[in-house]
């Protein structure tokens, strides 16, 4: 079987993402969501991992952003979005695409750790991949303004570092 893996603008790419996200991440699929209503960042790049027999199967954004950790500005790599077509769970796929997703981040040389927020059923998922819990607080903007972000639980991912406590503003909208 062969897996093609492609990185590309996140914006011109999303076409192409729109579907496997929609029957993934759908109004039907986060109704009832406690972060239903958070407005989110798009991304900047797209991992999108694709076979030929199946189209595209899997999808990371990639997001750069300079953010503050303890008042002090810091550039991180994020990824969000993740998501799998279910019918192809299970093979690897999300671990290829954030693997490349990783790899893009380490490429930019500015970029001090990796950053993501996720549910508690992925809390092993991601740690299995060496993703470790922050846990401080977290601020993003929102359309009513700043808020503290506590609807899903934040990830960092060591590429020079990977601060595990303090206070985090990503400055912007949440991924």
């Amino acid at each position: 079987m062969s897996i093609e893996i492609d990185i590309l603008n996140g914006d011109a790419s999303w076409p192409i993402a729109a579907p496997l996200h929609q029957a993934v991440w759908g109004p039907q699929m986060i109704a009832g969501k406690p972060w239903a209503h958070v407005k989110w960042d798009n991304a900047h790049l797209r991992v999108l991992l694709e076979t030929p027999e199946d189209g595209i199967v899997c999808h990371v954004g990639v997001y750069f952003r300079t953010v503050t950790w303890n008042g002090q500005k810091v550039h991180v790599g994020g990824i969000g979005g993740v998501c799998t077509r279910e019918d192809r769970r299970g093979r690897g796929y999300a671990t290829m695409a954030i693997d490349a997703a990783v790899h893009t981040m380490r490429a930019n040389e500015a970029v001090r750790f990796g950053f993501l927020f996720c549910e508690p059923h992925n809390f092993a998922f991601y740690e299995a991949r060496r993703w470790q819990p922050f846990k401080g607080e977290v601020y993003c903007e929102q359309p009513e303004g700043r808020i503290r972000f506590e609807y899903m639980a934040p990830y960092v991912f060591e590429i020079v570092r990977a601060p595990t406590l303090g206070t985090i503003d990503l400055c912007g909208l949440p991924w």
